[in-house]
């Protein structure tokens, strides 16, 4: 295996980069630990919202670890050769963001030792049941497909995994956004369209993260992309962010068609105080509009232009998540549709919520599991392209520097 496929290894960077990411999760298991000790007390969260900061984290690095393949399925499934290079990247990103999703889900929702027993007794009348297949299927199969672009021996089946994991992934985030489908009672959840919703949201989520680790790969191993690449990429993440103002549009005016759904869509997108900021001003604007005038205005070409976008699509990637997480939860509870039901608990009321530190370290904890293991994965397993052998003929000299 060429060595120039690993990541550089006289870095000076590499120790106190792994120590920086070794310290975050560190941290992040620490304020879980206190999360269990003390309970949900010292959170921000309540019997009203139960899933807080965390699930935005978690949410956020489940659907983007199934964008982020993209890369690798556009070269194994369609066969488009430019992108075949970096599908090992794709995948050990992939699996990097699943398990620091996975994490952060697994220690923000208790018990963690109790996970054997979902792995064990599945009640399949229940989307989190599905989902524990689904997480674990992902594993393996993308696992078995790096495996086969690793190995040599194995590579002649590497077009049969790709399609499985490109399959895989497209049912895994149909079941991730069917989680909230199902929740009939919230208002604000339960309907079909967010699964294609969620499908077409990870494309530009994960092409995001893909475009980021990139970039800082580059400049720890000086290992560009090609030009060609960059400009397919460009256009790719600007038609993604389109699809995405487009379904989350249409997800908006399908609830607003109907009159019961009137109050919750004012409270969502007018009256509902930082949610309507978080969607207009974080997800529209900042993270779809804005980036799309870095893509395709014809003077804001470059990498650096390229760079800002995909970091715009993640700042709006938060605010979205926040928006839909939380506001979600927000509004009162429609457990019996058509009934006055009453009670002595807050009753009809819109709760309130405020994160809390242990709520964010935990989050970043997951992000600082998905850093550290692509570090260390870049360092110990050629998942980077080969470097380009050094022209050594005068005209190869002379076509390379033009």
């Amino acid at each position: 295996m060429d060595r120039s496929a690993y990541a550089r290894r006289d870095s000076p960077w590499f120790w106190l980069l792994v120590a920086a990411g070794a310290l975050l999760t560190l941290v992040g298991l620490l304020a879980a630990h206190a999360m269990e000790v003390e309970g949900h007390v010292i959170t921000g969260m309540n019997n009203q919202i139960v899933w807080g900061l965390p699930h935005v984290f978690a949410i956020f690095l489940i659907v983007a670890a199934s964008g982020v393949l993209n890369v690798a399925s556009i070269g194994s499934v369609f066969g488009q050769a430019a992108y075949k290079p970096w599908a090992p990247l794709s995948g050990l990103l992939c699996l990097a963001l699943l398990l620091g999703g996975l994490l952060v889900l697994l220690l923000d929702l208790g018990r963690p030792e109790r996970l054997v027993v979902a792995a064990t007794h599945y009640n399949f009348t229940s989307v989190f049941a599905w989902n524990v297949l689904l997480y674990s299927g992902m594993f393996a199969l993308v696992a078995g497909y790096l495996w086969t672009l690793l190995e040599r021996r194995w590579q002649p089946y590497a077009g049969a995994l790709g399609l499985a994991a490109f399959v895989w992934r497209l049912v895994l985030t149909t079941g991730t956004g069917s989680i909230f489908a199902f929740l009939v009672a919230r208002s604000a959840y339960g309907t079909a369209l967010l699964a294609p919703l969620f499908i077409v949201l990870s494309l530009s989520w994960g092409l995001a993260v893909f475009l980021l680790a990139q970039a800082a790969l580059d400049a720890w191993n000086h290992r560009p992309l090609p030009p060609d690449l960059c400009r397919r990429l460009r256009r790719l993440l600007g038609l993604f962010l389109a699809g995405g103002l487009l379904l989350t549009a249409v997800q908006h005016l399908t609830s607003a068609y109907f009159a019961r759904q009137l109050a919750l869509e004012r409270f969502l997108l007018q009256d509902g105080g930082p949610y309507p900021l978080l969607f207009w001003l974080g997800y529209v604007a900042l993270g779809g509009l804005l980036p799309l005038l870095l893509l395709f205005h014809p003077r804001a070409g470059g990498p650096r232009a390229l760079l800002a976008a995909a970091l715009l699509t993640l700042a709006g990637a938060f605010a979205w998540l926040y928006a839909f997480i939380i506001g979600g939860q927000a509004w009162p509870l429609d457990i019996f549709p058509g009934y006055a039901v009453r009670s002595s608990f807050a009753d009809g009321a819109i709760a309130t919520y405020t994160p809390r530190l242990p709520e964010l370290l935990l989050g970043l904890g997951g992000l600082g599991a998905a850093f550290l293991v692509t570090l260390v994965g870049v360092r110990v397993l050629p998942f980077l392209p080969p470097a380009e052998p050094a022209p050594t003929t005068p005209a190869a000299v002379t076509a390379a520097a033009k």
